[in-house]
């Protein structure tokens, strides 16, 4: 198994939601953020630059939008998934068409996996996380355990 020990972390009622489309994918992303605007109210929003624009707009709450996905968007969602600042991804990538920063998707998608946070990729699942008993309270879950991970490479 792994090296890495584990311990427990909360994620709190209040969720922070990543939101990333790819340019085919964007209108889906917007049509079910639209249909679940009341319950994404009571959480806090962040997304890739033209999806973060485009969702404060047509949902008009308040979103914090990062720099474009190509840019670099993908991996700022990333790094703060890693910082435990984001609890969920709602990433509608689009399984049709290859993207030219499939290493940053890859890595983002990655890390959201290393640190255990829920992830969507469709609206299906989307629902499914949405509609979930634990999106409106803590829950706890496992995270890698970094500082017993530091204290070993010494």
């Amino acid at each position: 198994m792994s090296r890495i020990s584990f311990t427990q972390a909360t994620l709190p009622a209040r969720k922070r939601i990543a939101l990333v489309a790819h340019d085919h994918c964007k209108s889906f992303l917007l049509d079910w953020c639209e249909r679940q605007r009341e319950r994404l109210r009571q959480h806090q929003l962040l997304a890739t630059g033209t999806t973060g624009l485009l969702l404060g707009q047509r949902l008009k709450l308040p979103v914090e939008s990062m720099i474009s996905g190509p840019l670099g968007g993908d991996q700022q969602i990333g790094a703060r998934i890693a910082e435990q600042r984001v609890d969920m991804l709602v990433f509608f990538w689009d399984p049709f068409e290859p993207q030219p920063h499939d290493p940053d998707i890859k890595a983002l998608l990655r890390v959201a996996a290393v640190w255990n946070i829920p992830v969507a990729c469709n609206e299906s699942s989307a629902d499914y996380l949405l509609s979930s008993s634990l999106m409106e309270r803590e829950h706890s879950y496992r995270i890698p355990d970094y500082q017993t991970y530091l204290a070993g490479r010494r």
